[in-house]
């Protein structure tokens, strides 16, 4: 652990308020994760739910349009002509559930897999209309989960281990690796997401039983779903430096996780976040998923590309940074040279007598090369060290 500064004494204001600076980060945290977990989560209500009634006639339509009308924007009822083409379009996830209206045995088909929380809650409703016929309700799964993962919801958790195993490395390779060039850094990033979603894939497979089949697919997702976050992470670093944890944390935990559909769809949760669900990568890799493994690839095009899509914005962050550290390499020759310039001739650090020139070359060298916080020389290393040390600390602590 981090002692603090060390470069001689120190008084107690003075640690005192680094402390309290090092205290702003964790509270913004503390902040930002109950704005968006419990703003996503701690009241899911059912908001143009599509559902489906079983048939054609009157009664049906008379049926349909109680429903709606009572529901009062919670429900989407619509009708479909028989039982088989409410079938397909819950595989096609057009609607949530179908109910098969009957005197004696109704009945209500769900495809699990979609979301289990969302099959509950269509479950609740047509249990009530059921039970106003004084009959039981039948419930038929088309579509359940693997056998490792009864509730579906271990998709979720996976995106989790994946998340929490590449936003920590961001810390890693944009902090403790800031001595790197940029491109070497970037290898860094993909060879980690590698690593990161085979693990992942050993979870979802072997380890866990997550899923029964199609486990390449779910590793070749990880991979692009890790690797997007790496790179934007590791590009970002370039300019937050040490709020580049809260950065990632933000776009990566507490807008990622509570918009991903994993626990609560978007048809369940506030406006603010079903609209995040269609863009935002944790929502690509578990509908993703969902559809690979569950739906017959119905979607799954969609999904890989918002997938993509985040895999490209790392790239473009990655090419940003490069060009902005090039700006700072060429500023650090320019101050460098300016420095050095006066002197006709000098000492080099090994004790050779050498010109002007080569002094400006070596001096310009080493101010481009040296670490994001600091010197390497010397006691200026230790502040860069310290630096370095707390934000893989806050990282890792997270």
């Amino acid at each position: 652990m981090s002692a603090g500064p060390t470069n001689g004494a120190v008084s107690t204001g003075a640690a005192l308020r680094h402390v309290l600076g090092h205290l702003v980060m964790p509270l913004l945290m503390c902040i930002g994760m109950g704005l968006a977990y419990l703003g996503a989560f701690h009241s899911p209500q059912p908001h143009e739910l599509r559902v489906a009634v079983v048939g054609s006639g009157p009664s049906a339509q008379v049926l349909a349009q109680t429903l709606h009308d009572k529901a009062d924007g919670a429900l989407d009822v619509r009708t479909v002509p028989d039982r088989g083409t409410a079938v397909q379009q819950l595989k096609d996830q057009d609607v949530y559930g179908a109910f098969v209206p009957d005197r004696t045995s109704p009945e209500l088909v769900v495809a699990s897999a979609s979301s289990d929380t969302t099959a509950t809650a269509v479950e609740k409703v047509f249990t009530q209309v059921a039970s106003q016929q004084g009959e039981p309700l039948k419930v038929t799964d088309v579509a359940p989960t693997a056998s490792g993962d009864p509730t579906g919801q271990g998709i979720f958790f996976l995106l989790v281990a994946l998340s929490i195993g590449s936003y920590a490395s961001v810390a890693v390779i944009g902090g403790a690796g800031a001595v790197l060039p940029l491109r070497i850094r970037a290898l860094l990033a993909l060879g980690t997401s590698l690593v990161v979603s085979a693990i992942g894939a050993a979870f979802a497979g072997p380890v866990f039983h997550l899923v029964d089949h199609g486990l390449g697919g779910v590793w070749a997702m990880a991979c692009i779903y890790s690797a997007g976050i790496l790179l934007v992470g590791v590009g970002l670093h370039t300019f937050l430096k040490r709020w580049t944890t809260l950065g990632v944390m933000v776009l990566f935990v507490m807008l990622n996780f509570t918009s991903s559909g994993g626990i609560f769809r978007p048809e369940l949760q506030p406006g603010f976040f079903g609209a995040l669900h269609a863009f935002w990568n944790g929502a690509g890799f578990v509908e993703g998923v969902r559809s690979h493994v569950y739906f017959g690839g119905h979607a799954l095009g969609g999904n890989v590309l918002v997938l993509a899509f985040w895999l490209l914005a790392g790239l473009i962050v990655m090419g940003v940074a490069g060009l902005v550290e090039a700006g700072r390499r060429k500023s650090a020759v320019r101050a460098a040279g300016t420095g050095a310039a006066p002197a006709e001739r000098s000492v080099s650090p090994a004790g050779r007598e050498g010109t002007g020139e080569e002094t400006v070359a070596e001096t310009a060298d080493g101010a481009a090369n040296k670490p994001a916080h600091g010197s390497v020389n010397g006691s200026a290393a230790e502040p860069a060290d310290e630096a370095t040390e707390e934000e893989l600390e806050e990282a890792v602590g997270v």
